[in-house]
């Protein structure tokens, strides 16, 4: 099956950077968002990224002109009728997810494949949403999808080898590195990060050392390009607690447990860059 028109359900950090990907890579892009304020913020961001990247030399400026024409974007998800691949990159809610999927499956064709950008959550009980579970897997992309390489596809036990053949394909035109998973929850990445950054707010937790001191320590002594505490602020602690949770109640394993602590500064609104503090002050 040939891919040429590409959906993507949901235009925040993750979405608009996915429809971009596919927009530099030839595809025409229609991305939804619930209403016209944040679909034009969405909007805004794929602009100012493609106008950076262009002014970086990543891109040529006419590449940088023709991408942004090939994306459209939408508050309905009747407009996805003609997409050969629709990828949901909408909030991490199980029920909206179904309802999503439940949605798309009326409207698409036939041939069309499903996708989730999930990062944690069962992608089978998505898939049991549709009458089209061998077209229906994840594709899991990272933040920031223009830049970071690689993509962590989920298998589900209903998934064809026909959809993994065309996902694969799909991949390899973004330029991407592919990884496949089973669909267990965290996959691979976050299957071994997440015990890996909730270990290192246990020794934080537990005055074993400093923030700064465990963060340096990880950096040179393991050569990682940030420590735990700086990642954890980077990608969200709220985002990191929320994969932490699903993943214990699926393995009921220590290792999963959030540490209090991380429990306690997401409560207080302390969840890194994005709100200005998290284990480090970023006003």
């Amino acid at each position: 099956m040939e891919i040429r028109k590409v959906g993507v359900v949901g235009c925040g950090l993750m979405g608009s950077g996915i429809a971009e990907v596919c927009a530099r890579a030839g595809y025409s892009v229609i991305v939804r968002e619930v209403n016209e304020e944040l679909l034009q913020k969405g909007l805004a961001r794929i602009h100012k990224s493609l106008a950076t990247a262009a002014a970086k030399g990543k891109i040529t400026q006419e590449e940088a002109t023709q991408a942004w024409a090939r994306i459209h974007g939408t508050m309905s998800l009747a407009d996805f009728s003609g997409c050969d691949l629709v990828v949901e990159a909408a909030v991490e809610n199980m029920t909206l997810k179904k309802e999503v999927f439940a949605e798309l499956d009326g409207i698409l064709a036939p041939h069309a494949i499903l996708a989730s950008n999930t990062s944690s959550l069962c992608v089978t009980e998505m898939a049991g949403a549709t009458r089209r579970g061998d077209k229906v897997l994840g594709i899991h992309f990272f933040n920031p999808v223009p830049v970071m390489p690689l993509i962590e596809f989920v298998r589900t036990i209903l998934t064809s080898d026909d959809t993994m053949a065309a996902a694969r394909q799909f991949g390899a035109s973004l330029g991407k590195t592919m990884v496949t998973a089973k669909d267990t929850p965290g996959f691979i990445v976050n299957r071994l990060l997440i015990p890996y950054v909730l270990d290192a707010v246990r020794v934080y937790e537990e005055g074993l050392a400093t923030r700064e001191d465990i963060d340096t320590a990880i950096k040179l002594g393991l050569n990682h390009p940030m420590g735990p505490l700086t990642l954890l602020d980077f990608v969200g602690l709220d985002t990191c607690l929320f994969i932490a949770d699903a993943m214990f109640d699926e393995y009921k394993d220590r290792r999963y447990a959030a540490p209090p602590l991380l429990r306690r500064m997401v409560l207080a609104g302390q969840l890194g860059r994005k709100s200005g503090k998290g284990f480090y002050d970023y006003q």
